[in-house]
């Protein structure tokens, strides 16, 4: 097809495709069902469909550009310098170029030495480093940024550690912190005196009465000091992950190198020294069975030595005096060996003879062998002088480099002890073990090991037979087996030292392989070290860079057997000929050592007598420039004579050979055999090849190929590939247009060279890998010159346009495929990349500069005329290109415009596009696969077309011709089309697609004109969005979606492509609907709200119109955050990450600095807040625990709520207005109006998204213009309003401070979301314990009934995940964690508490006002109540004090709720240690008492709260310091001393009241504080205070709480659940009085069955208590919710305690209070949580299961222990405890306590004497008591639980003796049995209940003999009865019983006690009894006889005889006692003789 019609059909396609992209765009059909699920009134168009951007480049045009004042102007457009061209000089490595000078270069020369030396050509835009895409936000540049932050006093951060000082905590630069040094109270003195205290500084003003504006002024200018600028550098750097957009600059083209190695020789001795010995290195690797290095040539031999040459040398060159090398080894194996040769002069004598004497003589034998050496100087100086060109091989050695690298590492390890090593050896354990290079097994990298020295000793005579490389190889391969054959031989002994280390980076006195100064190089004097050219010995895919021509030859072998004639000694002469003339052997071999630089000739080394000679000789020669087809190597034989011979010449000429260097215009390389010719060669031969026989010319061997030798050349000139050597012969002809053209065997002429060159493009596919990347920026110049220059043949301009595109898409192929391992992430192959950022250039528009201009950023109009170039060209392509233009043609003149229009050059952009759009499938699918190349040639062909032709100033629309932008948009649509099909087939490609299509659109906004590039956006969504609707797995379209537009977001003119000064226009067109929200009547202004702010604040029509970028991405995050999305964790993650990426460049970009700048900047992200806002029921609840989770807009939700929210604290207020405020139909809370069961439906967002969020939400609040702000917040509904303030609580529990501790803390996963209930409680309950907290959820984190959501979003956790792997942090990591982290949480809770104030200024003046105060004063009581920062509770106390002077009602009338929390957080911080905070806390305070007495003088609310607050305090915290809140109560004391306003008022003295008895309660919890170690002593003072309480009952309660917090802290959850029960009986005794409702408790009657102590709550009877006084009973627990709440708190402690019964009571009384309220949800609960209760009472019935509590009396003896002394108590210990344990764990503490030596243990349970009692000591008696129970309790009692609950009566026994001894003979054996009676019963809301009666009874030893036996008797009968039986313990039990037992078995009793009858009458009894306890013994005896037979197999047979054998002798033996008959008992039984078992029978003892 000609070319110009293929234009048009091009031209055809084009249009269709535009015609339809414009359609598109123009054409706005209404929503698919898909996309109208979010369409809403307010937006106009559904966010599903993108809106048609407005017109960029008009907008701008429409703008007078002086609108915006300042640095916003800059915001406005690009700036004006936004591109520009750089050149960048090429590096050069050395200091001369090394470029051939001769200046009759042919093309191919010419165009590589110009490649060579041309600048880098770079389209730079100047701004793009500000993009996220070049400057990313890493963990790095936040830490950079972090620097220089002041640290924040934390309260927790000091109080830490109880006992650390209260001064190290805090940082003495930051004043408001200081603390002041009080002395710690002992604690003991007592009560403190107020009065003699020294208060804090006061508040200067603060009893001024200022006018609230003032105050808010003053406080918000305080607030807006030192506060950092960025808010994102405090929050954890972006997730890497996401970072698609990241780039980084390509690295500039650069020589390969592998990993260096130096060498250096430092010595050669051998035993005798008589001759110069020289030496060769080279590296060889054995599995690969090749050469990788050229030769180094070293020579160490002495100046004496050296002298022996003078006749043969000229002055050497400093260059061959080099005694080190660096080596390159790309593939680095275990393989390689440094070979060392040896050789010497040569002289007469095979080499066997020649190594003779090194091998024989010793140099210890120098003396004797004196002689000989003479000799052999002699011989050696003779063959010098004579012989002294010749070199014959000497020996031979090899060192294995693997060892040397690998023991170098390995010694390492074991030992640094030589100091210079060291570094080497840090350095390499830095770089850890990754950098390993992959080969294999190898151990140890090239690069990094530690220096070794080397001594090789052994070396091995060559051998004249053996001398090829293979046999090398087959030595080597040897050496490495352990019974080496090259062992056996006896070597020649010698010293060479060498040095090997890794080579330096920039190592001085370097020369290149061609001789070249590497820089830097200090003194070219200096001893140079030589880099070694690497032979790889694989391919290294790597462009050439520098010019580089060299051959080498290496002679293999000579045949010369069948030569006549004495052809002995043979070597071989090299010679590089121009011509045929001896005279033109050109110096062009180098120079080996010792020698001059370069010679014309050199030769072979000799082996003696030997016509076949193998050689491993290799010549390196430099190749001419320009070689010639007379260039030709020539090699001459020559016969050496060794013995000097009269008559006889030294050399003698016996052959000829050659070879011609160019055959067909290529360099000939590879193997050669060629034929020998005897005679001289006639002339002109080089013309020819050694292959032809010429006439008349004699041959060796009849022409037979007799001569082996091989040629390699490393060049960057000549490729060495048939088909680019093919490709460049042809493009250089058609350059130089010098026809007719031979190639090889075809001559070209014109008509015949475009076909050729057609089938060589299409043959480029077929060259090696190899060369194609080394000429890859050849090859690829040379293709886009063909596109853009069309060659022109015989006058015809030839298109190969179609051609060049597909070999150009062939080679990127073939490049990238060979690179494929060195990809970057992005799939680009770094090559192609560095070609296209600094390689490629227009061909003809080169910036020609005059010599010696500053290669530094030129601009454009510099580079528009060169002189090299007619000024007309540019004028004619001008011309050509913008036939749209007509402003800028010229009317043809010149003939030079003529000419020019016939070379008329295509544009490379353009002709890319063209063919791109019209290529078959084949090429289209190779460019796919590596678009991006072709993306980026676009863009820079561009902007270098922009820049040349001098056309950036021309106005966008008109830059480019609109065929071209057709052909864009074509390419464009069916790109993003190939991204949308093959996501579901084959991801990776899509994804890379995807990411170059944006980048190549994002590139394009830089260039084109803007409008369009955004309705190529347009459409590509477009297709995307109609793909959507049919995918079967929208996540994947969607997360390439989110990809596509975060790179377009990236670009570093983001802000301004976002049109951000132009203020929103609302939709022009005149909608029918008026917009909703102006239907829709606001909240707090009159006026109907202004639609213009609020489509600000709305991804409206106008917004997305506007601001066209923001737009897509603030759509793409509320589409991620639909409820209903799929795939949702994921996209949430990406979306939010996008946000937060862009958000951390604006604070990091140095443009937005000023304040002004930056508030334009966060108005495109307005709509945030409102996303977030509708989000809110679906993020991470960081607020948890039912107390806190009262959210101020949940009403909408509070069904779907957890159990939480029964202690829930919901203004009702709030609730009112919420429900019934004016809620739009139309409004966007599309959340809040669903069905309430949506509003928390859909996934739910990590706690990790949640929190990037809640900061990015935070960074928009912060830098948004404060009126916008408020404006917006005037026009909101209630319930928005409601939930923004929910969304501020939301930001202050995710960002609060943890505390230094926490970062310490292993575990630190900070969030935990659990959903149940049980959990929550718990936590709720052990809100402020540490480690128990810990365990609590640990546990919980294993329960079955773990949330699964946790487990998903566990593993994303990345902020907390680095917190958690804290193995590896230093203490400076953490420290500096912990300051940012606090830091970022001030920073957080100002800003909240900035948009708190702008709300209040907001609600000022509304109706509803009190219900949205009260919703702010809580999000303000949180602020206070959380770990905060000093700074923040300054400002945070100011305004609170703002707010309740301005709204008193607000606490004083409505709900006490927030009275009670403002006071308990007020004195909170009055303790704290901290005296800034004290300060304001103070002042806080003492105003809220003066606004509550100035309402009513007097200020009783205030007082009760303040009263209750402290006491809850003291109860709970442990580490409140009362010194310091004493310090606030005497501040307090003195404001109202000072202040005048109130002087005559009774104001002052109820303050000092107030404070008094709150100094007392201080004095009562100093005690508790001495006592925090001793949890008894500590709970009883609780209990003593909460008994003091027992008027105020809210007092009461709130210590009852208290003790509950310090019980369950302790693990004691029976008593905890006491504690709850009483306050439950305190509630409903409270509650019965006020009304009487049927299904309430009737007070704590009702509450008997749960615990019989609960009667003690009684007492409150209606004189104390007069439920409507105010400040009574008002807290939220004395309401039937509180009630049910804890009744709730205490079933759950009962769950936890395993006391199973007590919940089934508690729940008794529950129920009906639920039923009442028809709660269902809560009953099903309850009935789930028994039947959990029954089933474990049945599974644990035998009661072991649950062990309840074991008992223990102590008693206190002794002065020391004050009020304890001589009292007795009953202690509950947990589960089996030992006795031992108690006594252990007492005594440790009293003696802590009392010093050592002072504490005694009593060991027995005897009475005490106190008078034998040393009165300095303190005794403690410590017994293991029983519960008791009287007979009849034994029926009631009946289940283990039953006999472990309720507990008054315990008993302890102790035996003694008349004598004093415990234990004695039978018939003196005593007990004392002793009955404690406690004041209440167990368990009891205390663990130790006094002792408050005791009677002991004293039996006599026959009564000890009778209860022994009924209890051995007992134990029979358990054994024999137990079902399922026990034989184990059944035998046990027998054997005790009938064993012929010695002492005090049975038969001992019988015969002690029943052998005769007593005389004492009132003994008969007891007699009688103890022998019916016998015979029942007997009768149980034998039953479990019986039984025990039943249940023995055949093995015990005979064991159950031998006890039965034992029975019948124990029968025996009783029979006789047993039968005999007492006299007759006295019949009436006397009043002495009662029953002897019932305890009112014992006698009393006197106690």
């Amino acid at each position: 097809m000609a070319a110009a019609e293929r234009r048009a059909f091009a031209h055809k396609i084009n249009r269709t495709v535009a015609a339809e992209v414009r359609k598109q765009v123009s054409r706005e059909h209404s929503g698919s069902p898909h996309s109208s699920r979010r369409s809403s009134g307010s937006l106009g168009v559904p966010l599903t469909e993108v809106i048609e951007p407005l017109d960029f480049e008009d907008v701008l045009l429409s703008r007078p550009p002086d609108a915006e004042p300042g640095p916003l102007r800059d915001l406005a457009e690009f700036p004006a310098d936004d591109l520009e061209l750089l050149l960048q000089p090429r590096e050069c490595r050395t200091t001369e170029p090394g470029t051939p000078e001769d200046g009759k270069l042919d093309a191919q020369v010419r165009a590589a030495v110009e490649m060579y030396t041309e600048d880098w050509i770079i389209a730079h835009r100047r701004y793009q480093h500000l993009s996220a895409a070049f400057s990313p936000i890493t963990t790095e540049t936040q830490r950079e940024r972090q620097k220089g932050l002041t640290r924040q006093v934390f309260e927790q951060d000091t109080s830490g550690d109880e006992r650390s000082g209260p001064e190290d905590s805090d940082d003495p630069r930051h004043s408001s912190g200081s603390l002041d040094d009080t002395p710690r109270s002992s604690g003991a003195s007592g009560i403190f005196d107020l009065r003699n205290l020294a208060a804090d500084s006061l508040l200067p003003s603060l009893l001024e009465r200022t006018a609230s504006e003032d105050v808010d002024r003053r406080n918000e200018a305080l607030r807006r000091q030192h506060r950092p600028r960025a808010l994102l550098a405090l929050y954890p750097a972006p997730d890497e992950d996401e970072a698609v957009e990241r780039c980084s600059r390509p690295e500039p083209p650069r020589e390969h190198f592998g990993q260096r190695i130096l060498v250096k020789c430092l010595s050669l001795k051998f035993e005798i020294e008589i001759e110069p010995i020289f030496g060769i290195l080279a590296l060889y690797d054995v599995r690969e069975k090749k050469k990788i290095s050229e030769n180094f040539y070293f020579d160490l031999n002495s100046d004496s030595v050296k002298g022996l040459l003078r006749a043969h040398g000229t002055h050497p060159a400093i260059s061959t005096l080099a005694r080190s090398a660096i080596f390159s080894v790309t593939y680095p194996s275990p393989d390689i060996f440094l070979v060392i040769k040896l050789e010497k002069v040569l002289q007469q004598g095979d080499i066997s003879e020649c190594c003779e004497p090194y091998m024989v003589m010793k140099e210890v034998d120098t003396a004797k062998n004196k002689e000989k050496l003479e000799k052999l100087r002699l011989a050696a100086e003779q063959f010098c002088t004579r012989l002294g060109r010749y070199r014959m091989p000497f020996a031979w050695t090899a060192v294995h480099l693997a060892n040397i690298v690998s023991s170098a590492c390995q010694t390492d390890r074991d030992s640094d002890s030589e100091g210079e090593r060291r570094p080497a050896w840090t350095d390499r354990r830095r770089r850890g073990p990754q950098d390993r290079t992959s080969g294999g097994d190898d151990t140890c990298s090239f690069s990094s090991f530690r220096p070794a020295t080397l001594t090789v000793t052994n070396f091995f005579k060559q051998e004249a037979e053996r001398l090829s490389d293979e046999d090398l190889f087959k030595f080597l391969a040897d050496m490495r087996r352990p019974s080496s054959l090259l062992r056996r031989l006896r070597p020649v002994t010698a010293q060479l030292k060498i040095d090997i280390s890794p080579a330096p980076e920039n190592p001085h006195f370097c020369l290149s392989p061609e001789l070249l100064h590497v820089k830097p190089y200090p003194d070219p004097r200096g001893r140079p070290t030589k880099e070694i050219l690497e032979f790889p010995a694989r391919e290294v895919y790597a462009p050439h860079t520098s010019y580089r021509n060299l051959l080498y030859v290496y002679p293999h072998c000579l045949n010369f057997s069948s030569r006549q004639g004495s052809v002995r000694n043979l070597a071989v002469r090299v010679q590089y000929m121009a011509g045929e003339d001896p005279s033109q052997a050109l110096p062009v071999i180098f120079g080996k050592s010792s020698c001059s630089e370069f010679t014309r000739e050199a030769f072979t080394p000799v082996v003696y007598h030997n016509k076949s000679p193998e050689f491993y000789e290799e010549f390196k020669l430099r190749l001419p420039a320009c070689v010639t087809e007379n260039h030709h190597l020539l090699f001459t034989f020559y016969h050496v004579s060794c013995q000097p011979r009269p008559g006889t010449a030294l050399e003698t000429p016996v052959g000829f050979t050659w070879i011609p260097l160019l055959q067909h215009g290529r360099l000939r390389t590879g193997p050669f055999c060629l034929p020998v010719s005897v005679d001289q060669l006639p002339p002109s031969y080089s013309v020819l090849t050694p292959d032809v026989a010429l006439p008349g010319m004699r041959w060796v061997d009849g022409h037979k190929g007799v001569f082996s030798v091989e040629l390699t050349a490393v060049s960057s000139v000549h490729p060495q590939d048939p088909h680019l050597d093919k490709f460049f012969t042809l493009v250089h002809v058609l350059e130089e247009g010098a026809f007719p053209f031979r190639l090889k065997d075809t001559v070209l002429s014109e008509g015949t060279v475009e076909q050729e060159l057609r089938a060589s493009l299409a043959a480029l596919r077929l060259a090696s890998p190899q060369p194609l990347v080394a000429f890859s920026h050849h090859v690829l110049d040379k293709l886009v010159h063909l596109v853009v220059r069309p060659p022109i043949i015989g006058g015809q301009i030839v298109n190969l346009g179609r051609g060049a595109f597909e070999a150009m898409a062939h080679v990127v192929s073939l490049v990238h495929r060979s690179l494929e391992a060195a990809q970057d992430a992005r799939g680009h192959c770094p090559l192609l990349a560095a070609y296209v950022h600094y390689a490629f250039r227009l061909p003809g528009t080169e910036p020609n500069f005059p010599s010696g201009a500053p290669p530094v950023a030129v601009q454009a109009a510099t580079l528009a005329r060169g002189p090299g170039r007619p000024a007309s060209l540019y004028l004619a392509r001008s011309k050509s290109i913008s036939s749209s233009n007509p402003d800028l043609a010229v009317a043809p003149g010149s003939v030079d415009d003529e000419v020019s229009r016939i070379l008329a050059s295509k544009l490379l952009h353009e002709e890319l596009a063209l063919q791109w759009v019209v290529s078959g499938s084949a090429v289209r699918e190779t460019v796919l696969q590596h678009a991006w190349f072709f993306f980026q040639l676009m863009v820079k062909s561009m902007a270098l077309h922009l820049l040349l032709g001098q056309r950036l100033d021309t106005p966008r629309k008109l830059r480019f011709p609109g065929r071209f932008l057709d052909d864009i948009a074509a390419l464009v649509g069916s790109v993003g089309l190939e991204v949308i099909t093959r996501v579901y087939k084959d991801a990776e490609l899509a994804e890379r697609l995807n990411a170059s299509l944006a980048f190549f659109l994002s590139d394009l906004l830089s260039l084109a004109d803007r409008g369009f590039v955004f309705s190529l956006v347009r459409a590509h969504y477009k297709q995307v969005a109609t793909r959507l609707q049919s995918a079967p797995n929208p996540a994947l379209l969607l997360t390439l979606r989110m990809d596509f537009t975060r790179i377009l977001c990236s670009h570093e003119h983001y802000v301004t492509l976002n049109l951000p000064c132009c203020p929103l226009s609302p939709p022009a067109s005149p909608s029918p609907s008026v917009s909703s929200t102006t239907s829709q009547s606001s909240t707090f202004s009159s006026q109907a709200p202004d639609p213009k702010v609020t489509s600000m604040f709305e991804l409206s029509g106008p917004f997305r119109q506007q601001h066209f970028l923001a737009g897509l991405l603030l759509t793409e995050l509320a589409l991620a955050l639909e409820p209903e999305a799929e795939g949702a964790s994921l996209l949430h993650k990406k979306a939010i990450s996008a946000v937060h990426s862009l958000l951390c460049g604006h604070d990091a970009d140095p443009r937005y600095t000023e304040a002004a700048v930056k508030a334009r900047v966060a108005e495109l992200y307005l709509p945030l807040l409102s996303l977030a806002r509708d989000t809110l029921p679906r993020l991470h609840d960081f607020a948890e625990g039912p107390g806190q989770r009262s959210r101020l807009a949940s009403m909408l939700d509070s069904d779907t709520e957890g159990e939480g929210d029964i202690g829930g604290t919901i203004n009702p207020s709030v609730a009112m207005a919420i429900a019934g405020g004016p809620l739009a139909p139309g409004s966007r809370a599309s959340i809040s109006q669903g069905p309430v069961a949506a509003s928390r439906s859909g996934c739910p967002l990590s706690a990790e998204s949640s929190r990037t969020l809640l900061v990015c939400v935070l960074w928009v609040l912060k830098n948004a213009e404060p009126a916008l702000l408020q404006r917006w917040a005037a026009d909101l509904a209630l319930p928005q309003l409601g939930r923004l303030l929910d969304l501020l609580y939301l930001c202050l529990a995710a960002f609060e401070y943890k505390g230094k501790k926490a970062f310490e803390r292993i575990n630190s996963l900070t969030f935990k979301k659990s959903l149940d209930m049980k959990a929550r409680l718990e936590e709720a309950i052990l809100g402020t314990i540490g480690a128990r907290q810990e365990m609590v959820r640990r546990s919980r984190e294993r329960s079955p009934f773990g949330n699964q959501e946790n487990v998903r979003w566990r593993k994303s956790i990345t902020h907390w995940r680095q917190t958690s792997d804290r193995v590896d942090k230093t203490k400076d990591e953490m420290e500096h964690e912990a300051l940012v982290d606090g830091n970022l949480a001030t920073e957080a809770s100002l800003v909240v508490l900035d948009t708190l104030e702008i709300i209040v200024q907001t609600v000022m003046l509304s109706e509803a006002r009190e219900s949205v105060l009260g919703a702010v004063l809580k999000v303000v009581l949180y602020s206070l109540g959380s770990a905060q920062s000093a700074l923040f509770l300054q400002h945070g106390l100011a305004t609170q004090r703002a707010l309740v002077s301005k709204f008193p009602e607000l606490l004083f009338e409505e709900d006490t709720e927030l009275c009670a929390d403002l006071c308990l957080r007020l004195l909170r911080h009055c303790g704290s240690r901290i005296s800034t905070i004290r300060t304001h806390a103070s002042a806080s305070l003492y105003l809220l008492m003066r606004q509550n007495f100035e309402i009513g003088n007097n200020f009783a609310r205030v007082k009760m709260q303040v009263t209750m607050s402290l006491s809850s305090l003291v109860g709970t915290t442990q580490s409140f310091s009362e010194e310091h809140l004493r310090r606030s109560l005497k501040t307090i004391l003195t404001y109202a001393e000072e202040d005048v306003g109130l002087r005559d008022s009774t104001f002052a003295e109820q303050v000092q009241d107030l404070m008094f008895n709150l100094h007392m309660i201080l004095t009562d919890t100093v005690k508790m504080k001495e006592h925090q170690e001793d949890p008894e002593m500590l709970i009883d003072l609780m209990y003593r205070i909460a008994r003091g309480y027992q008027g105020s009952p809210d007092l009461r309660l709130t210590w009852l709480q208290n003790m509950a917090g310090k019980h369950a802290e302790l693990g004691n959850h029976a008593e905890a659940a006491q504690c709850m029960v009483h306050a439950a009986a305190l509630v409903a005794e409270y509650l019965a009085l006020l009304e009487d409702s049927r299904y309430l408790p009737v007070g704590c009657v009702s509450f008997q069955n749960i615990s019989s102590n609960v009667l003690e709550e009684s007492a409150i009877s209606d004189d104390i208590l007069s439920p409507d006084e105010e400040g009574f009973c008002s807290g939220k627990h004395f309401t039937e919710l509180g009630l049910v709440g804890l009744l709730e708190q205490a079933a759950a402690y009962f769950t936890m305690g395993g006391l199973y019964e007590a919940v089934n009571e508690v729940y008794k009384t529950l129920i009906p209070i639920l039923e009442a309220h028809r709660d269902y949800k809560k009953l099903a609960a309850v009935h789930g949580k028994l039947q959990e209760a029954f089933t474990k009472i049945m599974h644990q019935s035998s009661g072991w299961e649950r062990v309840f509590g074991t008992y223990f009396r102590v008693g206190f003896y002794g002065a020391r222990f004050g009020d304890l002394d001589e009292q007795e108590f009953v202690y509950k210990e947990p589960s089996i405890t030992k006795l031992a344990e108690i006594s252990h764990r007492l005594e440790e503490f009293y003696t802590e306590r009392f010093g050592e030596d002072v504490v005694e243990i009593v060991k027995d349970s005897n009475p005490v004497d106190k008078t034998k009692l040393d009165p300095q000591k303190a005794y403690i008696q410590i017994t293991y008591v029983e519960p008791h129970f009287d007979t009849y309790e034994l029926k009631d009692r009946v289940t283990y639980f039953d006999r472990n609950y309720g507990l008054r009566t315990f008993l302890f026994c102790t035996p003694f003796t008349p004598d004093g001894r415990a234990h004695g003979d039978l018939p003196e054996q005593h007990k004392r049995k002793t009955l404690l009676s406690t004041d209440h019963a167990f368990p009891y809301i205390k663990t130790r209940i006094r002792v408050c009666h005791r009677e002991e009874t004293v039996l006599t030893p026959v009564e000890v003999a009778i209860e022994d036996m009924q209890k051995k008797t007992r134990e029979l009968a358990f054994a024999t009865e137990q079902d399922p039986p026990d034989a184990k313990m059944l035998q046990m039990v027998l054997q005790g019983s009938v064993g012929p037992t010695v002492n005090q078995g049975p038969l001992e009793v019988a015969q002690v006690f029943l052998a005769e009858i007593p005389e004492d009458p009132k003994l008969f009894r007891h007699h009688n009894k103890l022998r019916l306890c016998f015979k029942d013994f007997c009768k149980k005896c034998e039953d479990a006889l019986r039984k025990n037979k039943a249940l023995i197999g055949p093995d015990q047979k005979e064991y159950h005889r031998e006890l039965e054998r034992n029975y019948c002798r124990l029968r025996e033996a009783l029979q006789p006692l047993l039968t005999q008959r007492l006299p007759q008992l006295l019949a009436p039984p006397t009043a002495g003789l009662r029953n002897s078992l019932n305890r009112a029978s014992f006698r009393k003892a006197d106690l």
